[in-house]
């Protein structure tokens, strides 16, 4: 807990959330899950029997001792619909936290920044701790906080896409003027986009993808929290100035050369 950091009311030690869709089973979910390490698990609400626990379901497999079930909205396209699923998943015992979508396209799925707002404050008024994924745009980022979210999730890359992040200086902008936790999501595709996030100051990478579409996710898993500890260590100690030109790692001035 040396190098935690709090969203809201609680407080992680992992910076790595890791999504739960797409494994070929759900005993090597839970696998990956394992092996990455982390503490917060997202849960795409309409797409997992929160009704009838009497049947199987991929809760089953996630330990709420171990885990923080983060429920999302994945799938809504409007605030709407958005705004309902985060009810339903708070009346069936899951979470008063939401990890919130409203997707503006069903092409690309990026979301509809409009309608992202309007949930926000509704769900914000009601008592809800809002994670709202968004566009990695400074500005919808600023009026996502005004608008009482708790952290900001901006996308590295189009969901599922792997291309790791493609606007570094966004990133870095979102980051250097954020007053909550900045979590990207979204676009991750390799333990090196990972890294490449935290070097960037961050405070997490959310993820499902990169882990379970990997041929072997458990290994992949790993490797992201690896990734995690070294792109965070690597901020803290802070990186060398880039420079147009070369300087010699073995200076002449002041180089001891063994002469009298």
């Amino acid at each position: 807990m040396e190098d935690a950091f709090t969203v809201a009311d609680k407080t992680f030690s992992s910076r790595l959330f890791v999504g739960t869709g797409k494994y070929a089973s759900f005993p090597l979910m839970a696998q990956a899950l394992e092996a990455s390490g982390c503490q917060v698990v997202t849960v795409a609400v309409r797409r997992v029997n929160i009704s009838d626990r009497s049947k199987e379901s991929l809760l089953d497999y996630v330990d709420p001792t171990r885990y923080f079930i983060l429920p999302n909205t994945a799938g809504c396209y409007t605030a709407a619909d958005a705004i309902r699923t985060a009810r339903l998943a708070r009346e069936a015992g899951l979470s008063n936290w939401v990890k919130l979508e409203v997707i503006g396209d069903e092409r690309t799925l990026f979301p509809d920044n409009e309608g992202l707002l309007e949930a926000t404050r509704t769900l914000v008024a009601e008592g809800f701790v809002v994670l709202p994924y968004t566009n990695d745009d400074p500005v919808v980022c600023r009026k996502l906080e005004d608008a009482g979210a708790s952290a900001v999730m901006p996308l590295a890359a189009p969901i599922g896409s792997g291309l790791g992040i493609q606007n570094l200086n966004n990133i870095h902008i979102i980051r250097e003027f954020a007053r909550v936790p900045v979590i990207v999501d979204a676009g991750v595709g390799t333990p090196s986009d990972a890294t490449i996030a935290m070097e960037l100051g961050v405070d997490g990478v959310l993820m499902n993808t990169a882990i379970a579409g990997a041929q072997n996710p458990v290994g992949m898993a790993e490797a992201m929290k690896l990734a995690m500890q070294a792109g965070r260590l690597a901020f803290l100690a802070g990186r060398i100035p880039r420079k147009m030109y070369a300087t010699a790692s073995s200076p002449v001035e002041g180089a001891i050369t063994g002469r009298t």
